[in-house]
């Protein structure tokens, strides 16, 4: 019998400062007890691959991830120059996030034609395979600190997408909402239907799926003081199936710390989540769940 994957801890900062505020909440995250700290690709925000790099000079131990890059605003090879030479420069610290994009507005804003959702797909296995093949190249410069280049993490939800990342990801994150839609807003999916995504990614691993890891970003820790307010910001995107019970869509994480902690346990015995990363708010808040699942 395969043995239980134990808990990941990850956190996504969002809100751009200053250097030594960033090293500040670095730190903090690190003391926390958290295992990964995250860089998010969109405009207005940190550029990823200097915040890495400046998160893992600031602590000891977490790895560093972007989570995850809109994979069309990149060509391939000039990415793999980036991700090598953070790679080097964080002593193998890293984590390589890759998502399709979904958000129209930045594509225009950039000047970046938005494909369809296929020519975006297309264009992520494309750049895994590009970055596989010259990290396996021993005469590759920069050469990575990690032999074969750093742990891939692919995140998406749609079938096209969840086949690259079953074939090519030491990581997949399930993003728990239905694709967007030229440009359109997540929709929070059912329970049924993130069971469905997961089993689909199951038999497509095959004898992989020991060694892959499932992440899901939760949107919001909440104990039971927030509860109300939360749910005026969420009811209207939950699906009919949790409308009364929100404490069970994935994408939240509501109660007590003890609460909490039977609920994550609960979505790694049903749907195999292990690695769980929420937003900068977040933080403090989901701090003694981590102490409970250690």
């Amino acid at each position: 019998m395969t043995a239980q994957r134990s808990f990941r801890f990850g956190v996504n900062m969002l809100v751009p400062e200053s250097r030594s505020k960033w090293i500040e909440k670095c730190r903090r995250a690190e003391e926390l007890g958290f295992d990964v700290i995250g860089v998010a690709d969109h405009l207005g925000l940190p550029a990823p691959f200097p915040a890495m790099i400046l998160a893992a000079e600031a602590t000891k131990r977490v790895r560093v991830t972007t989570f995850v890059l809109n994979t069309p605003f990149y060509n391939p090879v000039l990415l793999a120059r980036d991700v090598a030479g953070t790679d080097q420069f964080t002593d193998g610290r890293i984590e390589l996030g890759l998502g399709a994009g979904y958000v129209l507005a930045e594509f225009e804003t950039a000047g970046i034609p938005f494909d369809s959702g296929r020519k975006r797909v297309e264009h992520l296995a494309d750049t895994v395979i590009t970055l596989r093949r010259l990290f396996a190249d021993p005469e590759y410069q920069p050469q990575p600190a990690q032999p074969y280049g750093p742990p891939l993490l692919i995140g998406g939800w749609g079938d096209r997408l969840l086949r690259v990342a079953a074939e090519h990801a030491d990581i997949i994150a399930f993003t728990g909402a239905a694709p967007a839609r030229n440009g359109a807003p997540l929709q929070m999916a059912g329970l049924a239907e993130i069971e469905e995504r997961v089993a689909y990614v199951r038999e497509l691993l095959g004898p992989r799926i020991d060694r892959v890891e499932f992440n899901i970003l939760v949107q919001r820790v909440v104990p039971p003081a927030e509860r109300a307010g939360v749910l005026e910001i969420f009811g209207p995107a939950l699906p009919p199936d949790v409308a009364d019970t929100p404490e069970a869509h994935p994408l939240l994480l509501m109660g007590t710390p003890e609460e909490m902690a039977d609920h994550l346990r609960e979505r790694r015995d049903r749907y195999g989540i292990t690695y769980v990363t929420v937003l900068e708010d977040s933080m403090n808040k989901l701090a003694p769940v981590i102490q409970l699942l250690r």
